[in-house]
Formats: structure tokens, sequence, C-alpha cells
């Protein structure tokens, strides 16, 4: 009997020792799913959506043609363009001729100055992106880059670059964000008309060097999402990039630069990438009075835009450029005494009462914009 009560007890020990053990064996389990479940890591995507246009060169026609009732208004020149970059978080442009203000006296070509309220007109239509170092910047001298960078100082939400009034300034590269997105601005001439730079001063323009951009590059770079380089370069009237361009564009990628906007040459040349750089060789005139005897080459401009995409999950972040499009602008004028009746149309809003052969115009020009690459798109026009 006594051996029969042992055996039972055996076997309830038994069963009770495997259910507990299985029991211990599983819960790890459990909470190792539940753990895995808790952890699941999202992916965060943000975009920022940036358009660009090249040069504003303030002759005095165009801003004469902006003088009504005693007062600078340049809001009738740029109405077809104000609806297409307010759409846009971002919008670059460069101020060619400098807007050094009426107190100094305005200006033509060769040393232009120009009035401050053009300024205002492109803030208005949405530009906050505006490069400064050009080979005009230091047309009207010192007091006129003080007036300028003053101004653009004065504004808010604004970054522009390449023009400072102080070494301080220059040297603390401004850093925006938006959309959970950093990005800045970094711009530079080849040059400056032959006019020498105040000697310790050479804040007023940033002269490209590849000594110079480096040094820029890797103060920055690992603090922001997005590098975008404006590069005031090349030869002037020339579709083809030159060497140097070709090289500097290369050398800039190798930094890590994210997209490089080519202004200077007044004329459209070619889109292409290296590796994962965007790299703008030229936008050509976005706003001049310069005439052309070259097939309107000078009066045929480009406007570029591209969404800037950040993907986020967890300690890794990938950045992205997409749905890359552009569209030809036409710097439309009449002329009579004088030129008068300035205004940017985009080619989708081209009629033949602006210009009767301009679908022949869009094919020349967009297969520049396509040199490089087929695959670059250019909005077709009306």
């Amino acid at each position: 009997m006594k051996k029969i009560v042992v055996v039972i007890l055996a076997v309830i020990i038994g069963a009770l020792a495997i259910f507990f053990l299985t029991r211990l064996v599983d819960k790890p389990e459990t909470k190792d799913e539940t753990k895995t479940e808790k952890s699941e890591i999202k992916e965060e995507t943000n975009k920022l959506s940036l358009v660009m246009v090249g040069d504003a060169l303030l002759h005095s026609s165009l801003y004469n043609d902006g003088y009504k009732n005693g007062t600078y208004d340049f809001t009738s020149q740029l109405e077809l363009i104000k609806p297409i970059v307010e759409n846009y978080d971002l919008a670059f442009y460069n101020q060619e001729s400098i807007l050094g203000g009426t107190s100094i006296g305005l200006s033509d070509y060769p040393t232009f100055n120009s009035p401050q309220e053009f300024g205002d007109a492109m803030l208005d239509a949405g530009f906050n992106l505006v490069s400064l170092a050009n080979n005009h910047t230091l047309d009207r001298g010192e007091t006129a880059v003080i007036n300028s960078c003053e101004y653009w100082n004065s504004k808010e939400n604004v970054l522009s670059a390449g023009s400072y009034c102080s070494e301080e300034e220059a040297d603390e590269i401004e850093i925006f964000e938006k959309n959970n997105i950093t990005y800045t601005l970094l711009a530079y001439t080849y040059g400056t008309n032959g006019i020498s730079v105040p000697e310790g001063k050479d804040y007023l323009v940033n002269l490209y060097s590849d000594e110079k951009v480096k040094s820029d590059v890797e103060k920055v770079r690992d603090k922001v999402d997005v590098l975008l380089v404006s590069m005031h370069w090349g030869t002037e009237y020339q579709t083809e990039p030159s060497a140097e361009q070709k090289r500097q564009a290369e050398y800039l990628a190798s930094l890590g630069v994210d997209i490089i906007i080519g202004t200077h040459p007044h004329i459209i040349e070619p889109i292409t990438f290296i590796d994962d750089t965007l790299v703008i060789y030229s936008l050509g005139n976005f706003i001049s009075a310069q005439s052309t005897n070259n097939d309107y080459n000078t009066m045929v401009e480009l406007m570029t835009s591209v969404d800037i995409v950040k993907k986020t999950k967890g300690k890794k972040t990938s950045i992205t450029l997409e749905n890359l499009n552009n569209e030809l602008l036409y710097n439309y004028y009449k002329k009579g005494s004088k030129w008068y009746d300035f205004k940017v149309i985009p080619f989708s809003k081209m009629n033949t009462d602006y210009n009767s052969d301009y679908k022949r115009l869009y094919d020349k020009y967009s297969s520049v914009v396509k040199m490089y690459d087929e695959n670059i798109k250019v909005k077709a026009p009306a």
C-alpha cells in the first residue's frame, strides 16, 4: 500500500514538475514576443519642396519699368511666377545686381546697383534662399555691400549667403529647419570683374577656392540634412559647361554637397547627377534686360524643382532627391522708345503674343537641359 502511495505521489510530483518547467520555458518566449512587438520601429518620412531660378540682373530699363507713382513696384513683372513659387517650401534665386538701394544712386551696366524694393517683390513672391556671391557683388564698393547685407539681415525666414557685413557673420554659417529637415546654403563666385576685395575684408564676398569650400563644408556637413551650394561659374553664353565647372562639380560632390546650383553664363546649361549630387550647371537669367542676337538665348531661362525627402528609422537617416522637374521661362518685354512691360512668363503660359516662335524655342532649349541625360523632364509648353 505504501509503495502504491509513493508511486502516485511520484507521478503527481513529476507531472507538476513538467507543468512548471513548461511554463518557465514558455514564459520568456512570451516576453520576447511582446518586447518585439513593442519595439517595432516605424519609418518617418519628411519632405521639403524646392524650386530654383537664376540671375536677377536689373538693368535701368527694367527698374525704370518698375517705377510707378513715385515708388518702385515689381509685382506685375512677377505676377505669373508668384502662384508657382509660393507652392514650394524653399525657393532660390541669385541676386546678380546688388541691392545697395536708392540712397547711393541706382546704376546700370557695367557697375550695377538696384532698388531694394525688388527684393521685397521677390520675397512677396515666395523666394527665401538668396545667393549674394557673384561677379557684380563689388560693383559699387563696400557701401553697397553693407547696405545689401543689412537689408537681407532685416528679413525673417530668409537665408542669404555669399556676402556679409563682418568676419563674424561670415564665419557663422546659418542653419535653418523646416518640416523636420535641417538645411543651409553656401555661395561662391569665380571673381568680381577685376575689382579687388578690400584688404582684410574677404567677408564682403565669397571667392571660390577648393580650400575655402572644403573648410566651409566641413564646418556644417554633419550638422544639416541638406547642403546646397550656389556656384557663380562658367563661361558666359556657352551652353556646354567648361572643364573647370565639371572639375569643381566633381569636387563638390566628393565633399558631400547635395545640390549644386549654377549661375553666371546668362543662358541655360544642362542638368545631371554626379552620384547622388544634383548638378544644375546654369539656370540662365531669371529677369534682365539683356538683348540677344542669338535666338533669344538670354531670354529663355530655366526653373528647376525637386523634392528633398528625409526618411528616418531609429538612428538611421537617409536623404533622397525625388520628383525632379523643369520648366522653361521667358523674359518678356516690349521695345519702343524705351523697353517696358517686363514680365517673366512660364512656357506653360506662353502664347504667340509673347513670342510667335516659342514652340521651336522650347525644343531647342529643352534639349540643352537634357544634353547629359535624356531622362530629365522639361514641362511642355502651352
